[in-house]
């Protein structure tokens, strides 16, 4: 059963009209077509039985068609009401709509009341949930391409590691990074992170003219897009001798992740995966110092459903993938973080992302 046959079945199980699909991440799920649409509207209608269709910028009308789409695609130029023609289209459609699933938690305000205005006595109930019990689970065609985005983000980490050099600076290895992914034809999942020395101890933090120096320990976090699914990987190396008290750190954080990752299989909840990794980290000593959730759903965009924190009571399934990114950051010493692809498998779980977790001293 294909995704749109799957929400047909769930909007007659639910006696809901129709479904309007925003995201853009969601409508590339359902339709193939990845777009941009910035501050134009762009989605999917689906209906219970009649043919779903997509509505875009008109400009894009062709780029949609060869996407693959094989349904409807209607355009709306700078100048229509975009609203005026997502509606008569319905309308055309044959359907009345009383009930419209929706993306709440991307819909705007002004966007609901737009569709409210045209639809004054309908309901519009969540579709949110819907389309994550979907996303979570990769098929074997979605699993493959996120193993090459796995393969790209690995080499992407050699790179950084092979442009390090004293007097570089964060900008100059970030620059030598994203310049080697795009001469294979590939694009970034998020702006590159590479921090040296200090600055790793940032979880979030911005690389700049931070040069390079003996004894710093440097943090790569990046990803890569492969056929629209992303990768995300940290590594944390060595630039020249480290101390003590910074090993000790790196050999905590590479135990929580890997202690982690042994624990994954179908049925173990994410709570318990955040729990054994914050529990390494707190016995080392170190537990004031790992400000976040182990980790965050992957797939056509970098973050998404679950979120692996020690609240979420999920139980994963077979074909759920995820990151797990322990980390300790303490600003006197240094930030580590270590972060892995995973899938889980039937009886286990596959590791995405390959590059080694030995403390890498350049």
């Amino acid at each position: 059963m294909n995704k749109i046959q799957q929400l047909q079945n769930y909007l007659q199980q639910t006696n809901t009209d129709a479904a309007f699909i925003t995201t853009p991440d969601n409508v590339f799920y359902f339709s193939e077509f990845n777009s941009d649409p910035h501050e134009r509207l762009l989605g999917v209608v689906v209906f219970q039985e009649q043919a779903p269709f997509l509505i875009c910028p008109k400009m894009e009308v062709p780029d949609a068609k060869a996407a693959g789409w094989e349904y409807d695609v209607i355009g709306h130029a700078d100048t229509d009401n975009a609203w005026e023609v997502l509606v008569n289209k319905i309308q055309a459609s044959g359907v009345s709509i009383s009930k419209m699933a929706i993306e709440k938690a991307h819909l705007t305000v002004e966007r609901l009341e737009a569709l409210q205005s045209f639809y004054p006595n309908a309901t519009f109930e969540r579709l949110d949930d819907k389309i994550n019990e979907m996303r979570v689970i990769k098929d074997e065609i979605e699993l493959e391409k996120m193993r090459e985005a796995a393969k790209l983000a690995d080499y992407a980490i050699q790179v950084g590691c092979d442009a390090i050099a004293e007097g570089k600076t964060e900008m100059d290895i970030l620059n030598a990074i994203e310049s080697a992914i795009k001469a294979k034809g590939y694009a970034m999942s998020f702006d590159t992170m590479v921090l040296a020395g200090e600055k790793s101890a940032s979880p979030h933090g911005t690389p700049g003219d931070r040069k390079i120096k003996r004894g710093d320990m440097i943090l790569f976090d990046l990803g890569v897009i492969y056929e629209g699914y992303c990768s995300d990987i940290t590594r944390t190396v060595a630039f020249g001798e480290v101390s003590e008290a910074q090993k000790d750190i790196y050999n905590t954080v590479r135990k929580a992740n890997e202690d982690a990752i042994a624990a994954v299989k179908p049925g173990v909840r994410a709570c318990d995966l955040d729990k054994i990794a914050r529990d390494v980290i707190t016995d080392a000593g170190y537990g004031e110092y790992f400000t976040h959730r182990l980790g965050h759903g992957l797939g056509i965009s970098v973050h998404e459903y679950p979120s692996v924190t020690g609240t979420n009571e999920l139980a994963l399934k077979p074909g759920t993938v995820f990151t797990i990114e322990p980390g300790v950051y303490k600003a006197d010493v240094t930030g580590v973080r270590i972060e892995d692809d995973v899938v889980v498998t039937e009886d286990g779980v596959e590791v995405l992302t390959k590059f080694t977790k030995e403390l890498v001293i350049l």
